[in-house]
């Protein structure tokens, strides 16, 4: 079987391909995370396709490839083809669910902070704050010519949860995420969807923090999730069934009023 590409002919490792499948008459939309790719997000996505919601899981530019298409993009692409999706899902059905993994997440809260109209929004361990500190070391790094670091793939506790991210992570990229995440944090405000808001408190990736900032300042309604027993890529870990369970009950709230309390 031949290997999938992307739209500019990039292979595409197996496994980490987009998906696309139609339901209806609501849609949700999947977003992965930095390094990482649909791979992760694949059974969420089928979660909502089982309960018969439209889904559109897009590969984010530079993911799913190999690590050196992802020096060439930053958060522009990314939230590019957030917007991308999110346009091509909207006009085929009546609502939109949105639903991220950490950058993916960030993704979502920007989408959300933009686009009032959607009907509610998924958020797994986002990043909207990435410490001061960190970005210093960063840019100082990528100013003495360090342009990788190992990778910030695979924090999953569950040893049959493998995550098939890249193994180094690239920095101008990281870089070009920390800047869009702080500017997300100041755009929170906006957001008045309602917003089902998954954390693991063993992060590794990061801080749990993050979901606290975005609890406190949304001006939509929260519902909260512990995942207590997954790191930071909880969608393949010990918990990816309460995920599924709670994201399918709240997509199925906010788009017909039907679903679990």
């Amino acid at each position: 079987m031949a290997m999938a590409t992307t739209p500019d002919g990039k292979q595409i490792i197996p496994g980490c391909e987009p998906w696309s499948a139609e339901r209806g008459p609501h849609g949700a939309l999947v977003l992965h995370g930095f390094t990482g790719n649909p791979q992760s997000m694949r059974g969420l996505a089928e979660a909502f396709h089982g309960a018969g919601f439209a889904v559109e899981m897009p590969l984010l530019p530079g993911h799913g490839t190999s690590v050196d298409d992802l020096f060439e993009t930053g958060w522009a692409d990314w939230s590019a083809a957030a917007e991308e999706a999110y346009a091509s899902l909207a006009a085929r059905v009546d609502k939109v669910v949105v639903a991220g993994l950490s950058m993916g997440g960030s993704l979502t809260l920007w989408l959300a902070s933009r686009r009032p109209e959607i009907a509610g929004i998924v958020c797994i361990n986002p990043a909207v704050e990435v410490g001061a500190e960190m970005v210093d070391g960063i840019r100082q790094m990528v100013d003495g010519g360090v342009d990788r670091i190992p990778a910030i793939g695979g924090d999953v506790a569950d040893p049959a949860g493998r995550e098939k991210a890249y193994d180094v992570t690239p920095l101008r990229p990281l870089l070009s995420l920390a800047d869009a995440a702080a500017e997300t944090a100041d755009d929170l405000v906006k957001i008045t969807c309602p917003l089902l808001l998954l954390t693991s408190p063993q992060d590794h990736v990061v801080d749990p923090g993050n979901s606290d900032i975005v609890a406190a300042r949304v001006s939509g309604p929260v519902e909260r999730v512990t995942l207590e027993r997954s790191y930071h890529v909880a969608t393949l870990d010990y918990d990816k069934d309460i995920i599924f369970t709670r994201s399918v009950e709240f997509a199925l709230r906010v788009t017909t009023g039907a679903g679990g309390g």
